[in-house]
């Protein structure tokens, strides 16, 4: 496909795609990068799992671990931008998987990143809103002895759905406006909740403790291997940053501005996420009480620990308003791919989840499909001890398959590749071949187990959500979908495509 002119519109180039400029382009460069860093969200991944982090490698892989994955995550990032730049749509990686591929298989090569991508999209928009809703119970436990509980937590959890999805459905504009509000929110919140644990507290660990206390409380007795599923809380953190690619129909110079929205939300993320690391564990004022904090949440005890109650729940209160910042970002950003995958006829009932709000402009049932995909994944959690570790690694191993496959993809194109106006030059292949190896590691780690001895309690679920999800889509591939899937001359996209083209001119657009 030739590259785009430097006088081609955002929305010729999308024609060009093969693709009609359907939703509204709103977003500037900033609102773009802001979606992305919203979902990263460092006072989201970060804390909610600071306590696996804790009880697996400790303080020192907690510290190290965030070095060496936000280096890599940098490395996958980059690699992904360059492909964005190439083709911005909110078809996003499937899209890209099915230009690249060999023309034989270039179909099936986006169906099954396309459908990594939906599950590990519905994961990530389960795991921030679980962790929102931990971290609320925690905080009303404090304040208002609503106890914490896993009924409790889980009442919480389908509440802050219904808010997102309401948000989303309701308040389009409030969100694009609350999105670039949340920029600000994290790095102010990361400062002043840093700065507050470096100055109030009499009493700060050392250097040595922080940067080199090992925890293995996992029941494993390989140190090396703790120490790499430890690498969990970093590489759970930095996911959903594809988000700026989902927005790209959304923005204005979408070539430039999304491949821009993906690197700078890594970078910086990496930065605030490495002091506030850093700032908690240096805080840390008794071990004992922070590993088996009543909240259920250790960041909380370290909180309270270091400022007394009343400093420690408006910390708290920082922090949940970080969450649902990054839950609401992340339903817009898993609503726009199921949009566009759905538009492809790729998902059950398609005609349901691709239609367009006439007044809004945004797939409102969309939004409500991820809600609801959302709140599915996280009810094991009433059952299983360990239900949220598996989520997150669910979202981490579907979002980097997701991620990987383009970049694998535009290895083998070599030369043939045909750059975008963002590019990586002659560092393309080093940084792509790193990329691919480094995703394969990780996606075979989160899937292996996290506690030992293995109980029905505390099994890591999430090879089996994976293989459910992958074996469906595999099924209704081989059953069905081969046939049809992204073939524009097929009757079954010709009627969906006549449909969606009489819908516009009911309404105007």
């Amino acid at each position: 496909m030739p590259l785009e002119p430097d006088h081609m519109s955002d929305e010729e180039r999308l024609a060009q795609l093969g693709y009609t400029q359907v939703l509204a382009r709103r977003m500037s460069g900033f609102s773009n990068f802001a979606v992305s860093f919203t979902i990263i969200s460092i006072l989201s991944g970060c804390l909610t799992l600071y306590g696996f982090g804790l009880n697996t490698g400790g303080p020192a892989m907690l510290t190290w671990g965030w070095v060496l994955v936000g280096a890599m995550t940098l490395v996958v990032g980059l690699a992904m931008a360059e492909v964005c730049s190439s083709y911005p749509t909110s078809a996003g990686l499937y899209f890209w998987a099915k230009e690249m591929a060999p023309p034989r298989s270039a179909a099936a090569w986006a169906w099954f990143t396309g459908w990594f991508n939906v599950l590990g999209q519905v994961a990530v928009t389960a795991g921030v809103d679980f962790g929102a809703a931990t971290f609320l119970n925690a905080y009303l436990d404090l304040q208002f002895s609503f106890a914490t509980s896993a009924d409790h937590t889980m009442i919480l959890f389908a509440a802050i759905l219904l808010l997102h999805g309401a948000l989303n459905t309701f308040g389009v504009r409030m969100v694009a406006i609350l999105n670039s509000v949340s920029v600000w929110w994290h790095v102010g919140g990361v400062l002043v909740i840093v700065g507050a644990l470096a100055i109030v507290p009499s009493h700060h660990q050392s250097a040595s403790f922080v940067f080199g206390h090992f925890v293995n409380g996992t029941g494993f007795h390989s140190s090396f291997y703790v120490g790499l599923l430890s690498l969990l809380v970093a590489q759970y953190t930095f996911t959903g940053y594809d988000a700026s690619a989902h927005m790209t129909e959304e923005t204005n110079d979408a070539a430039v501005a999304g491949p821009r929205g993906i690197v700078r939300s890594i970078w910086l993320s990496w930065i605030a996420g490495f002091v506030l690391i850093v700032g908690l564990t240096f805080a840390i004022q008794n071990w004992d009480s922070t590993l088996n904090t009543t909240t259920g949440v250790p960041p909380a005890q370290v909180f309270i620990d270091a400022l007394g109650a009343t400093g420690g729940k408006l910390l708290l209160l920082i922090v949940i308003g970080a969450q649902l910042f990054c839950g609401m970002a992340s339903v817009t950003a898993n609503s726009r791919m199921i949009y566009a995958f759905s538009r492809d006829g790729a998902l059950p009932f398609s005609r349901v989840w691709h239609q367009i709000n006439p007044n809004t402009r945004t797939p409102t049932n969309a939004v409500w499909l991820a809600v609801g995909g959302a709140l599915a994944l996280g009810l094991p959690d009433l059952i299983n001890a360990t239900a949220y570790a598996a989520v997150t690694s669910i979202a981490t191993i579907g979002l980097y398959i997701a991620y990987v496959i383009p970049t694998f993809l535009r290895l083998r194109q070599g030369e043939n590749f045909q750059r975008g106006p963002w590019h990586l030059g002659k560092f393309s292949r080093p940084i792509g071949i790193v990329a691919v190896c480094w995703v394969l590691l990780i996606t075979v780690l989160f899937m292996l187990p996290q506690v030992n001895p293995i109980t029905a309690k505390n099994f890591n679920y999430a090879p089996v959500a994976v293989a459910i999800v992958v074996g469906f889509a595999a099924l209704w591939w081989f059953v069905s979908a081969r046939t049809w899937f992204l073939k524009r001359d097929h009757p079954r996209n010709q009627k969906r495509a006549g449909a969606e083209q009489a819908a516009m001119e009911t309404a105007g657009w």
